[in-house]
């Protein structure tokens, strides 16, 4: 057992790893969750949180103490162990904008900042991670009509600031497909949107990133009964794929294996059918010259 693995630098997703690594233990060792939880003075429920990553912070006496009961002997292990809660219990870059954005918004930001890969299939809106600031305004004004302007710009601010990621020195690899009812529905207007597309082509052409539209004239398609969702994949072997879906009033997140390869098969399937990145360009430039048009 190590928590010394290559997981991102996230202390999200290092939660979550150390959550699985704890089951494991668990369960070699033979304990239960409510064996578990009365050998450390928790309730079970507590037990299971901590496996699944859905506590704020991993308490380092707990941790230390489950090891003991889980048969831990190593010196080494345990202080490599209890040095990776420490990790785990930083707070994100993101903390700072905690008043303007919801609970869910942080599981969201640590799995996409730490994958190595990110699928996205967009049926609203253009993926936050590819949007030009006026556009991101012009839609967050839309999603909060009662927010005043300060934390309206904050908003923008934080979308801006998750950019960066595909700046970085090891970007993760984005594929996006589009329908095209994002780039019909004027968000900001003309102006705003030709700026978009412009971005979108731009975007488009770096090594790591994919974008395609699925056009209306190619019919139905797999995930049109389907909100915008998110699939990450991760470096650190510990961790399964994951699925993000978006609500109205929140998120799931989706790890069961069976309903994961469902999301990924749509995704394949989409990807399939769209138009390639090249029509897409073309694409994108017959709109936008119909957006240049009186």
């Amino acid at each position: 057992m190590t928590a010394e693995t290559d997981w991102g630098g996230v202390p999200s997703v290092l939660r979550m790893i150390l959550g699985r690594q704890l089951e494991q233990l668990r369960v070699r060792a033979g304990l239960g969750y409510a064996e578990a939880g009365a050998a450390i003075g928790v309730s079970h429920s507590t037990i299971r949180r901590m496996e699944a990553a859905k506590v704020a912070r991993l308490r380092l006496a707990d941790a230390e103490k489950l090891l003991q009961v889980y048969g831990v002997t190593d010196p080494r292990e345990i202080d490599t162990f209890l040095r990776s809660v420490r990790e785990a219990n930083k707070r994100g870059w993101w903390h700072a904008y905690r008043d303007v954005m919801p609970d869910w918004c942080a599981a969201h930001l640590g799995l996409e900042q730490a994958a190595t890969q990110i699928r996205a299939y967009e049926s609203q809106c253009v993926h936050g991670l590819l949007q030009t600031e006026d556009y991101a305004r012009a839609l967050l004004r839309a999603s909060h009509p009662h927010a005043s302007a300060e934390d309206t710009e904050r908003r923008v601010a934080l979308r801006m600031r998750r950019q960066e990621l595909l700046a970085g020195d090891a970007p993760p690899r984005l594929w996006v497909v589009m329908d095209e009812t994002v780039l019909r529905r004027p968000v900001g207007g003309p102006q705003a949107m030709r700026a978009q597309i412009d971005h979108l082509v731009e975007v488009g052409r770096l090594p790591h990133v994919t974008v395609q539209l699925m056009p209306f004239a190619h019919g139905p398609h797999p995930a049109m009964r389907a909100c915008a969702y998110h699939l990450f994949r991760f470096r650190a072997r510990e961790l399964p794929d994951i699925v993000h879906v978006e609500g109205l009033l929140g998120a799931v997140h989706v790890d069961k294996p069976d309903e994961v390869v469902a999301y990924r098969e749509a995704l394949d399937r989409l990807s399939a059918q769209a138009a390639s990145a090249a029509k897409t360009e073309t694409l994108l430039g017959r709109i936008r010259e119909e957006l240049d048009s009186p």
